[in-house]
């Protein structure tokens, strides 16, 4: 069983940036995709950013990318989201999800395992 915390959301005018760290335990997560969700009042739970278990290869959605950077330290069981030039449509619960798989998958109810998310919110 693996348990994800994340940490690091908060508020933060426009522009602005915030870094987001997933701390795991119970099990080693160097073997998994990890990625991260996020979720606003009324919308689905969509994918945000994911990498592979040596970092060398990630993903984004299309509307984080070249301002969100994943990334993880295996050694720490830690996995960071770095966001940057943050705009108010950011806003939302950020989730820590593992995947077991080992190719990339973008649909949340694919992953295996979920933190309980933090809330970022971000002013126009």
């Amino acid at each position: 069983q693996v348990q994800l915390v994340e940490s690091g959301g908060g508020l933060v005018q426009a522009g602005g940036s915030l870094r987001l760290s997933c701390a795991a335990s119970g099990r080693t997560l160097s073997s998994y995709i990890m990625g991260w969700f996020r979720q606003s009042p009324g919308k689905e739970r969509e994918f945000v950013a994911a990498i592979n278990w040596n970092g060398r290869t990630t993903r984004y959605a299309d509307s984080v990318k070249g301002r969100f950077t994943i990334s993880r330290d295996n050694a720490k069981n830690t996995v960071y989201l770095q966001m940057d030039s943050l705009k108010p449509e950011d806003t939302a619960v950020y989730y820590c999800a593992a995947d077991t798989s080992p190719i990339f998958r973008r649909d949340y109810y694919d992953m295996d395992y979920w933190g309980k998310g933090t809330l970022v919110t971000v002013s126009s």
